[in-house]
Parts: structure tokens; C-alpha cells; sequence
């Protein structure tokens, strides 16, 4: 039972299938994530969820309200820290210091999967907003990569706020909904996921069962 785990991003790479066809994939590291906490709906938090940590971390770095949330589950620091929302039935079905791992998840699962996109620093308009340049012909000069018109006239007189411009592109979160699950090799805690994944390699993710129903079916 996991409605959410922890994971980290190994990289991307190519499967074959039964008819020869390559198939790109994700390599996810998938937990361990132990239980640190359950919330019951009859309790003091009013609703039902479990609160579970992934990742190490050194002892000195651990903060004093962290510490005893470690020290009552009785395990080691984690680095990351997060809650995920289940129901009454799944509740009592997990007690606290309980390890969630990739065995949780199935082959041909659908999930969503979120994560940090990767950091592209201070870039233009086209690779921004996927915006494209103008005829580079006569007449045209030291303006084929910029952005092109951007105040208004003397009413108002100013760039409207969100007008799409340069600035910093990336490090944002990002879910890609209903990704099916290739494989799982739950004993080296992997799920291997069809297509890509958000962030750089080695980048924390966090999946989980899809938010809505694929408008069409996963293949």
C-alpha cells in the first residue's frame, strides 16, 4: 500500500520489447521511506495520512523538532521529510517505523511523477517560451534572437506584469501525469518508467498514484 514514495532519479536509457521496438525509460530509485508518523482522522490532525523520510542525513544537521520525530520512529536522520493523504482503511494498515519501497508499485502502473526540472540560468525568449526568430533577410539586424515589442502605448504606458521575456528558465516543480511503469526489480528497490521524468540525474522525485484518469490508454 503507498499512495506516494520518495525517490531519486538514476537516468534514462532504452528497453526492447517483445516485437524488437526501443523503448526509452527512467530508472527511478524507489524508497526505502520509513513510516515516521501516522495521522488518523479520529486524532488531534483531523484527517488521515502518513508521514515518511527518504535520503540520509548527518546527525549534526538534523534540527531539535526533527530529531524527535526520528528518535520516536526509532530510525536514522533522513533527508527528506514528507506526508501523503490515504484512506481510513489503508491507515490502520501501517504502523510507524513500517519501510515503504518500490514493491509498493506494480508493472503497467500508472502514476504522476514530480520533480525539480533542471537549471538553464538567465536565457532569451525562444528557449524560454519556445517563441521563434524572424526572416533573417535584408533589412533585418541585430534583432534575430530578441523579443520583439513589449510596452504598450502612452495608455498605459508600461510592460503588462507576466509578459512572457527573458529571465530565469528551469529549477521549477513540474508533474508529468499518467506515466506507466515498465518494470519493478523490487529487490534493488528500482522502477523502471516509460518515457522521461523531471529533474537532473540523482534528483529527488516524489510518485504517486495518478491525480485523474489518462484521457487515453497508456501504451
Amino acid at each position: 500500500m503507498a499512495k506516494g514514495l520518495f525517490g531519486r532519479k538514476i537516468g534514462m536509457t532504452q528497453v526492447f520489447d517483445v516485437e524488437g521496438q526501443r523503448v526509452p525509460v527512467t530508472v527511478l530509485e524507489v524508497g526505502p521511506c520509513p513510516v515516521l508518523r501516522v495521522k488518523t482522522e479520529a486524532g488531534p490532525d483531523g484527517y488521515n495520512a502518513l508521514v515518511i523520510g527518504f535520503g540520509t542525513k548527518k546527525l549534526k544537521q538534523v534540527i531539535k523538532p526533527e530529531a524527535g520525530l526520528f528518535a520516536k520512529a526509532g530510525v536514522e536522520p533522513l533527508a527528506h521529510i514528507g506526508e501523503m493523504r490515504v484512506s481510513a482503511e489503508d491507515v490502520g494498515q501501517v504502523e510507524v517505523g513500517m519501510v515503504l519501497d518500490a514493491s509498493a508499485f506494480s508493472a503497467g502502473q500508472i502514476v504522476d511523477i514530480s520533480g525539480i526540472t533542471k537549471g538553464r540560468g538567465f536565457t532569451g525568449v525562444i528557449k524560454r517560451h519556445n517563441m521563434h526568430m524572424p526572416k533573417a533577410s535584408h533589412g533585418t539586424h541585430e534583432v534575430f534572437r530578441h523579443g520583439g515589442s513589449l510596452g504598450m502605448r502612452t495608455t498605459p504606458g508600461r510592460v503588462w506584469l507576466g509578459k512572457k521575456m527573458a529571465g530565469q528558465y528551469g529549477v521549477e516543480k513540474v508533474t508529468i501525469q499518467n506515466l506507466k511503469i515498465h518494470s519493478v526489480e523490487p529487490e534493488k528497490n528500482l522502477i523502471v518508467i516509460k518515457g522521461s521524468c523531471p529533474g537532473a540525474n540523482g534528483s529527488l522525485i516524489w510518485i504517486q498514484e495518478p491525480a485523474k484518469p489518462a484521457k487515453k490508454a497508456a501504451v
